[in-house]
């Protein structure tokens, strides 16, 4: 790629175009997750639609390898590449909302909290996840849970439609009634498919919630992992409650007198009144014991989605698997406690429990991409720590967790809480919809030029 090329590439292109030794460019290709570090040779930050489609056109006649980020949220930092061509859309911020038909259009660059403070002007939401920075992009077309999943589906049961870039340069709307083959892998398949430029999306009611962390000391936890077992099944839909076991980060608004102690959270989210919630969570209290903190109260939704943000900003040190998982076994649960127990001091490492059940298993497996309707829950363990220095350590912490939990779970994990765990793992967690998807990305783009995601090989 010589300086004629680039130049050409700018008499076309209206974002910004950023190379090596421009002032902005280390800032610029900073990850989320900063145990990874990458070096692209180009990066190009669209504006809108047509940029989209003027970059891809260049990485294709140029050879360069390409990779999208949206709002590079992504764990095993797949939003980019050494010596490739990085497309950026984190610009790309539109937001509309119809009332009238209680729908948002959304651009890639939207974090979840963009698109939060949005909708609850008009007393609306969409499932999403549970950290408000969050890229919308990369949450809906891995799948997206959180505490509205339960009562209304993931992020991706939630899409209408989507404005596609794809490998040859061409816009194409994907929907039910367009493209629907298209549609259908976008739906959990990740950005192996093309470029989406714009989201459609269903929203719902939601505007005040009673949620907030309940914590425990990690000597009941294997009592409160049972009875979660038991009890959410059975639990309203309108309640959203994740387990989690952790060390208490060592900052407000966590008592000082907590910090740094191993416990077993609940972290609970009722779309409802006040008055309503406590009643739910009425047998909640009176089954359990004690705990060191309960801090439900009522607020805005947005306000419960971006609670713990400033605990995770962009720059720590990460490392994550996930597992799709259908039965929690007492023989698990004790895993659960060994291995939970072992949770470096000071890190803010993790193991969470987010249910799959209520209006998740009301699409069938095959309907879209996002397959695991049979499972009970999706796990996560997270190494993270703020040290460099401790990278090493949590990443083994992580890697023994998940090694001694893998074998009671399924085969396959939630594509966005995966490394680069090769394609094993991948044709695993999209099971016998694999081959469907083989095709469909054989079909849209047979060239690959849309890899440096999890990646779905072309038929």
């Amino acid at each position: 790629m010589d300086t004629a090329a680039i130049e050409t590439l700018e008499a076309q292109f209206r974002g910004d175009i950023i190379e090596p030794g421009d002032t902005t460019y280390d800032e610029t290709r900073a990850l989320y997750n900063g145990m990874i570090d990458k070096r692209p040779r180009l990066i190009v930050r669209c504006t809108d639609t047509a940029d989209v489609v003027t970059a891809v056109q260049f990485g294709r006649e140029q050879g360069l390898v390409i990779a999208v980020r949206g709002c590079g949220h992504n764990g095993p930092g797949l939003g980019s590449c050494d010596g490739g061509l990085l497309i950026d859309l984190s610009t790309m911020k539109g937001i509309y909302v119809d009332p009238d038909s209680d729908t948002v259009r959304v651009q890639p660059g939207c974090t979840q909290g963009d698109l939060d403070h949005a909708t609850h002007a008009y007393g609306l939401a969409v499932p999403a996840g549970i950290v408000s920075t969050t890229g919308i992009a990369g949450l809906t077309l891995g799948g997206g849970h959180g505490y509205l999943s339960r009562l209304h589906g993931l992020t991706v049961d939630n899409l209408i439609e989507a404005e596609v870039v794809l490998a040859d340069g061409r816009i194409v709307i994907a929907s039910i009634n367009r493209h629907d083959d298209l549609f259908w892998a976008l739906r959990g398949g990740g950005g192996n498919f093309g470029i989406v430029t714009s989201f459609l999306l269903q929203a719902h009611p939601v505007h005040t919630v009673y949620a907030g962390p309940i914590l425990w000391d990690m000597a009941h936890a294997r009592d409160i992992m049972a009875w979660y077992r038991d009890f959410l099944p059975k639990a309203p839909r309108a309640l959203g409650m994740f387990l989690g076991l952790k060390r208490v980060p060592s900052v407000a608004p966590f008592p000082e007198a907590l910090w740094d102690r191993p416990v077993c959270a609940l972290m609970c989210c009722y779309n409802g009144a006040e008055e309503e919630g406590r009643t739910v969570m009425q047998s909640v209290r009176e089954a359990l014991p004690e705990p060191l903190l309960d801090g439900m109260m009522s607020m805005p939704f947005p306000a419960w989605q971006s609670a713990f943000d400033a605990i995770l900003p962009k720059g720590l040190q990460w490392y994550w698997k996930g597992d799709f998982v259908h039965e929690l076994h007492d023989d698990a649960i004790d895993a659960h406690i060994e291995n939970a127990s072992r949770i470096p001091s000071g890190s803010l490492s993790l193991m969470h429990l987010y249910p799959i059940d209520g209006a998740v298993h009301d699409t069938q497996s095959d309907a879209m991409a996002w397959r695991c309707r049979d499972a009970t829950w999706s796990m996560v363990i997270a190494g993270i720590d703020r040290n460099p220095a401790n990278a090493d350590a949590v990443t083994q912490w992580a890697r023994d967790y998940w090694e001694a939990l893998h074998p009671f779970n399924a085969g396959g994990g939630y594509v966005n809480f995966m490394m680069e765990e090769g394609s094993e793992r991948i044709q695993a967690t999209y099971g016998s919809n694999y081959e469907r998807l083989a095709r469909i990305k054989g079909h849209y783009d047979p060239d690959n030029v849309f890899r440096v995601n999890q990646n779905i090989c072309p038929a």
